[in-house]
């Protein structure tokens, strides 16, 4: 074979490599989320004693085993925390149909009027996989203080009050480590699509 015949092979292999790379698509790039904020390092969640709906304990260990969506509020929250806790019981119904498991939790700021027996009511309307929990504030601020979670009391007339509170969703991993955030306005559209993708990859790890 002449030299320049084997140029020309090499030339033509090369030119039929690019071709090839082109045309194949990247599966390797990463898949964009579209609502979740994720962190850039998982964050362990401190110890905290609180009580769950039906009176027993609830501490970070039973974040543990299963994903978990936490959203903070109170049982007399005129708004936010009902429409929540819909979209909570929505995501919960769609992912377990498509094959994965993400544990709704809703923790009441407000432990004087909301006792297990209020929250079992009020959880049990929406759904009875929505774990409802509270405790004292010192248990309630370790783990807010955790999730980067805030609330504050806000006195109205006749001594009641309201509460102003974090209104983000924050998604916990089974060894109970915060790992981001979703924040209002919700589209469970956009939030169950990138809770099966950040699921899926969590069980490729």
């Amino acid at each position: 074979m002449s030299v320049l015949r084997a140029f020309l092979l090499l030339l033509a292999l090369a030119l039929a490599g690019v071709v090839a790379y082109i045309a194949t698509p990247a599966t390797d790039v990463p898949v964009q989320l579209q609502e979740a904020r994720m962190l850039d390092a998982p964050r362990l969640l401190e110890d905290f004693e609180l009580v769950d709906q039906h009176g027993e304990s609830f501490q970070r260990q039973d974040l543990e085993e299963n994903w978990s969506l936490v959203f903070i509020g109170f049982t007399h929250c005129p708004d936010v925390c009902p429409a929540t806790l819909h979209l909570l019981d929505e995501l919960d119904q769609r992912l377990r149909s498509d094959g994965y498991v993400v544990n709704p939790v809703f923790i009441s700021v407000d432990p004087e009027r909301d006792t297990p027996e209020v929250l079992a009511r009020y959880v049990g309307h929406f759904s009875e996989r929505i774990v409802g929990a509270t405790g004292p504030h010192d248990q309630l601020a370790r783990l807010c203080d955790g999730l980067d979670f805030a609330y504050v009391r806000i006195p109205a007339s006749k001594g009641r009050y309201t509460i102003d509170h974090s209104g983000a969703l924050a998604l916990i991993n089974p060894q109970s480590h915060l790992v981001g955030y979703f924040m209002p306005p919700f589209d469970s559209n956009r939030l169950t699509t990138d809770l099966a993708i950040v699921l899926e990859q969590g069980r490729s790890e």
